[in-house]
């Protein structure tokens, strides 16, 4: 089932306004953003905002709400906006505006971690993301519950994942002899070859690899390597690396607080949020093959769960914050 585009939302209103309003606030900021006629859009906005103080207001809102668009890369932002072409989009849009009017949300928890993350170089909490410029220029961003050592010599230039997922964008090496940059985890080496790319571990048994720009190199724990080119991700254990398939940087958006889903299932929604909120988040296996098509806040998972309830015959059962069921409606 294809299904209107789910946005993030976060924030509070101070007053009330009209949801029709909100609404169209929310068509508005979209259509400027990603929308083919920029200089008409902006013109028809001003026109639109300065027709009361209500409309002002709800502009204002609809720039907190959506603001995170505008992190986001001109052509995925782009068809995430097409989705909401469709004829579902009078409806997407009152999801927004009702979307404006909720409740404020709350912090993200803390999760305590594992033993083995205590005494990591750099860590993250479940929810948290962390942005850092290694000592070579190269930029690493850690994901919700994740963990790193760092370990810069003479010979090369290390990273030990620990848990969770990372991001890297390599950075030209300014030492004066050459240094590969390698990620390490239990099952094998990841060699940058210049370039962007993420490292997940998924279990205790298996990593996961995706290549945004240029390539890198898996050797897994057996001796068994393999080059993997932008565009391709893979899946390996110690003692095989299996076929890569297609990946494209939409998989990265986690490192702006989103997911872009893209005909997924809902279980596989529902478990990616679930990695980004303390407790027990689970789909009914009733709606787990429902799909979903749109973005959907990783920063802010209640008001996700909300908008996915909005958005397809759901229900979110709430027996406390830390025990949550997508179900029928």
């Amino acid at each position: 089932m294809n299904t209107p585009q789910p946005l993030q939302a976060h924030g509070a209103p101070r007053t009330a306004l009209d949801p029709a309003l909100l609404s169209e606030a929310a068509d508005w900021m979209l259509t400027l953003r990603y929308g083919d006629d920029a200089q008409k859009a902006q013109a028809n906005v001003n026109r639109w905002r300065q027709q009361s103080p209500a409309h002002a207001e709800a502009w204002a809102r609809a720039e907190a709400l959506l603001g995170v668009f505008a992190q986001v890369p001109a052509g995925i932002g782009k068809d995430a906006f097409q989705v909401l072409q469709r004829p579902t989009r009078r409806r997407s849009m009152g999801m927004l505006g009702a979307l404006l009017i909720a409740a404020p949300a709350g912090w993200l928890a803390w999760r305590h971690m594992p033993w083995r993350e205590w005494s990591a170089d750099v860590a993250t909490a479940t929810g948290e993301r962390r942005s850092m410029t290694l000592a070579d220029g190269s930029r690493l961003v850690l994901n919700t519950a994740s963990a790193v050592d760092i370990a810069f010599t003479a010979a090369q230039r290390h990273i030990r994942l620990q848990a969770g997922e990372i991001l890297v964008t390599t950075h030209a090496d300014p030492s004066p002899t050459y240094r590969p940059f390698l990620v390490q985890t239990p099952q094998g080496t990841v060699r940058a070859l210049g370039t962007r790319f993420s490292v997940r571990r998924l279990d205790d048994q298996t990593t996961r690899v995706a290549v945004f720009e240029h390539a890198v190199e898996i050797s897994a724990l057996d001796g068994a390597s393999h080059l993997l080119r932008a565009g391709q991700q893979a899946d390996f254990e110690a003692a095989r690396i299996r076929s890569e398939v297609a990946v494209d940087n939409s998989a990265a958006l986690w490192e702006r607080g989103m997911l872009l889903a893209r005909n997924m299932r809902l279980a596989d929604v529902v478990a990616e949020m679930s990695r980004y909120r303390s407790g027990v988040l689970r789909c009914d296996p009733a709606v787990a093959e429902l799909r979903v098509s749109g973005a959907v806040s990783l920063a802010d998972t209640d008001a996700g769960l909300a908008l996915l309830a909005r958005s397809l015959p759901l229900r979110i059962e709430q027996a406390s914050r830390y025990w949550v069921t997508v179900a029928p409606r």
